[in-house]
């Protein structure tokens, strides 16, 4: 997790990505004891999960390029909904559907930011492949969830897809423009594939089968998701050059 997070790093970003790590290993550990019956654990979960989201959080906050403020602003609104998810799903409460939809309005806040500056669904393939593969997830999910969750769950997969569609859209338009935002928009891109990862390893866990060290697999792919994300605002100051500023 650790060299995704120090990809395109300047020395701060890179330094931030080390509290990030240490943060997110945290969680990882403390979910990991507390699922082998280590309640002793609980708090470091309970501490580090909120607490690397924070600091990602940070991260987007105090870039030092943005893309734009708009841009900015409305990753910031979405990492904020993805705390709220995060306390919502650790919580000793089944608040799973309060934080469903926490994550449904982060992803509507991060689809917005990815249509900040380029049209929605610039790139069709881009959103179809990934419609397609949501499709495909609710097709082997349909069976083993709960006939109450059925369209919640089938609501999120879209509104999910649909924000990684928009991602690698984005990405691959800018690419071509030979836009100054082109290196960002990758990075945005590739964390957009790894929190449709880490919700599809969630959904899979939860609803059809449980998988040994879920919590290493979805939790690392979560933060690697939010920091390439986080780190998206920022433009690169040696991005290609041509397009616009």
């Amino acid at each position: 997790m650790s060299a995704v997070f120090s990809t395109h790093a300047s020395p701060m970003s890179g330094r931030k990505g080390v509290f990030v790590a240490l943060a997110a290993g945290g969680a990882i550990i403390g979910s990991l004891a507390t699922s082998g019956g280590a309640d002793a654990w609980h708090w470091l979960h309970w501490v580090c999960k909120p607490l690397a989201t924070l600091l990602i959080f940070g991260v987007a906050s105090h870039a030092i390029r943005p893309v734009s403020a708009v841009y900015r602003r409305r990753m910031l609104l979405g990492i904020t909904f993805c705390l709220l998810g995060d306390v919502s799903l650790m919580l000793p409460e089944d608040l799973f559907v309060p934080g469903l939809i926490e994550f449904l309005i982060a992803h509507a806040w991060f689809i917005a930011a990815f249509s900040s500056d380029v049209r929605f669904a610039a790139r069709k393939w881009t959103w179809l492949a990934c419609l397609a593969f949501g499709a495909g997830m609710a097709a082997l999910l349909w069976p083993s969830v709960a006939p109450a969750l059925r369209i919640p769950v089938l609501i999120y997969i879209s509104v999910l897809a649909t924000m990684a569609g928009q991602a690698l859209g984005r990405a691959s338009w800018l690419r071509v423009q030979g836009d100054v935002r082109a290196a960002s928009a990758r990075r945005a891109g590739a964390g957009a594939l790894l929190f449709m990862l880490s919700d599809s390893l969630l959904a899979w866990d939860r609803f059809r089968a449980a998988l040994p060290w879920a919590a290493l697999y979805i939790l690392a792919t979560y933060y690697a998701a939010l920091w390439l994300m986080a780190r998206s605002v920022e433009r690169d100051s040696g991005a290609l050059t041509g397009g616009q500023g």
